[in-house]
């Protein structure tokens, strides 16, 4: 089963942020400022300086964007090891927990579900309708435009209407579920479990044998829909902000 330390840089590559750079082992990413994981510091590996001068970097790159500094941290994979106390005396704290689950790829899809290689018009309304924030979906579409190949897009239509939508980035023989959206009048309806299984069998057709998600960690509905398919937790993170 993979690791967090195997995970995370598939995890960052998987949802690539418009601005990148490094730090060492610590990965910056920057967008627009609403989506947290392409709006943060990563902080995998040791950087390539003392962490005091690799926080004032990383805070100035920041800056320089017009962006607050913001830092994930995953349980289990931080350099340094100390690096969240060290962030508490700068201000910072705790927020937004994240559970990452894991789970088995699956043959059997749904033939009422379009997936496609690129996101189209239809899968984007339902984006952006659920979004809340105008500005937040369209860096999440800008996001998803940049997923490496092979990417996937599911969409579910009920009655000529888009109403369920999720996709999927493959690569290094796993699967990363990302944008699971449900239209407003079409929750509760089972749909998110047949877009689920559609993006988990054309992982498993392109030669991905595990899949993993990230939800956060109070989002109980969902927790329960990926455990009653087979996923399990495997770590947690979260984003410390000041």
């Amino acid at each position: 089963m993979i690791d967090a330390a195997a995970l995370e840089p598939l995890a960052d590559d998987a949802w690539p942020a418009r601005e990148r750079a490094r730090l060492g082992g610590w990965r910056l990413n920057a967008s627009s400022g609403r989506s947290m994981r392409i709006n943060a510091c990563w902080p995998l590996a040791a950087p390539d300086r003392d962490p005091e001068a690799a926080l004032d970097a990383a805070e100035a790159w920041f800056a320089a964007r017009g962006l607050p500094p913001r830092f994930k941290l995953t349980d289990g994979l931080v350099a340094p090891a100390d690096l969240a106390q060290r962030l508490a005396a700068r201000g910072y704290a705790a927020t937004k927990e994240t559970q990452v689950m894991l789970g088995p790829t699956s043959g059997a899809g749904d033939p009422d579900v379009q997936v496609t290689a690129a996101p189209d018009a239809a899968f984007e309304t339902v984006f952006t309708a659920t979004a809340g924030d105008p500005e937040d979906g369209r860096e999440r579409i800008e996001a998803l435009n940049r997923i490496p190949a092979p990417a996937r897009f599911a969409r579910l239509d009920i009655a000529g209407a888009p109403a369920a939508i999720g996709c999927a980035a493959i690569s290094a023989g796993v699967v990363g579920v990302f944008g699971m959206r449900t239209a407003p009048d079409h929750r509760r309806k089972g749909l998110a479990r047949r877009v689920l299984r559609a993006l988990l069998s054309e992982a498993m057709a392109l030669g991905a044998d595990q899949a993993w998600l990230q939800v956060e960690a109070d989002n109980a509905p969902a927790i329960a829909l990926y455990a009653a398919e087979g996923f399990a937790p495997a770590y947690r993170y979260r984003y410390w902000t000041r």
